[in-house]
């Protein structure tokens, strides 16, 4: 049944409702596929989530686990191959799965948060031609894909004084780098290999295109939205312009803070009381990086608490907010899973808070169908070891 949609869609612009985390929260995770699983095709849902972060290789299968109804990771995992997909350096200068088409226009987009990075490494460039380098390594890559390894030894032998990291991140700042498979795909292993999208894809890369159509879309899919919120999804700066040249196209509202919202008059704008069922996110994955303020979707009391710098946990979202968090790995254990025993998958979720029993049986069903999906433990004859253990101290 479809959510009652929210008495904030006929609002006065003139007076732009109070939209409380909690209401926002409902908004983005019906955008993000998050309040039901839905019948979409993997290639869709990665085109109208705007890309998937994919910094490790699992996430992305994690992410449309959570989100899809039906999903089986071949599907993916035939969009690499085939070359409908590509994991690339985009947004926050992150590797992040996208369509091919938006890997065309996306990343001449952020080009200007790659060129702001790459001046962060200029002691490191000094001597160095950037369009020489440039020029250099896309020969270099489009001759076969090279790994960041012999792309920083090639550059190193052309300026043997530059630093090789800074070589290395000038080539992938220069150049739209994709990963070739198998790299990232379901089920088979591969060490980062890389070549240029144009050559990959068979086609040039668009020119850098303007913001509109990128902002009308991430408020597609993260709205109600601060600029704030859309320059930290992006990397970008200096986006007030752009979102002013959309207002009239565009709804307003404020949140408890004061800060002004942007949205799509016809965008989905749930009750705040509309269920949200468990869900288990991985590490990283959008709709905890999507905003500047991320209190629709983490307490204040939980931040920093899926991770820190470059540690980070998975997430396990209850009642639409983060409520524990969970990591997997082989052993075996007293466990609440079906069948468990010696050699079972064991997932633990470790609570932040209390979490009632029937939260816990909702999250455990929960891990379950996620195991079930992504891990062979059905077929083993050994089942699943699901616990609420800690595994991470807080207080040290």
């Amino acid at each position: 049944m479809a959510p009652k949609r929210s008495t904030a869609a006929k609002t006065n612009p003139a007076a732009p409702v109070v939209l409380s985390p909690r209401a926002l929260g409902r908004a983005t995770l019906e955008r993000q596929l998050l309040l039901r699983r839905t019948p979409m095709s993997a290639k869709d849902a990665v085109e109208h989530l705007v890309g998937l972060q994919a910094q490790n290789t699992r996430p992305p299968y994690y992410q449309l686990c959570a989100r899809l109804d039906g999903f089986a990771p071949a599907e993916l995992a035939e969009l690499m191959e085939s070359r409908e997909v590509v994991r690339i350096v985009t947004l926050r200068s992150t590797i992040h799965l996208h369509t091919a088409a938006d890997a065309l226009t996306l990343r001449p987009l952020v080009q200007a948060a790659r060129d702001r990075e790459l001046r962060t490494f200029r002691k490191g460039l000094a001597g160095v031609d950037p369009d020489r380098l440039g020029a250099l390594a896309r020969e270099l890559v489009e001759e076969r894909p090279r790994t960041p390894k012999e792309i920083r030894e090639a550059l190193l032998a052309e300026w043997p004084e530059a630093d090789p990291q800074a070589l290395g991140v000038a080539a992938r700042c220069l150049l739209p780098l994709v990963q070739v498979t198998p790299r990232g795909v379901w089920g088979r292993s591969g060490r980062v290999a890389l070549t240029t999208a144009e050559h990959w894809l068979g086609s040039p890369s668009e020119p850098v295109p303007a913001p509109d159509a990128a902002v009308l879309r991430y408020l597609g899919a993260f709205g109600p939205a601060s600029v704030r919120d859309m320059q930290t999804w992006a990397g970008l700066t200096r986006l007030r312009e752009v979102f002013e040249r959309l207002r009239p196209r565009l709804m307003t509202f404020r949140d408890e803070n004061g800060t002004e919202l942007f949205d799509l008059p016809d965008a989905p704008r749930p009750d705040e009381d509309t269920p949200a069922p468990p869900r288990f996110l991985p590490e990283f994955d959008n709709v905890l990086l999507g905003h500047a303020d991320r209190t629709r979707v983490i307490p204040p009391r939980y931040r920093g608490r899926n991770g820190n710098g470059n540690q980070s946990h998975g997430t396990v979202l209850v009642d639409g907010f983060l409520a524990a968090i969970w990591r997997l790995g082989g052993g075996a254990g007293a466990g609440a899973g079906p069948g468990a025993g010696p050699g079972a998958t064991t997932l633990t979720v470790q609570p932040l808070g209390r979490l009632s029993r029937a939260d816990r049986d909702a999250v455990t069903e929960e891990a379950v169908r996620m195991l079930a999906t992504l891990t062979t433990a059905a077929t083993d004859a050994h089942g699943y070891d699901i616990r609420f253990a800690t595994f991470v101290d807080f207080e040290r």
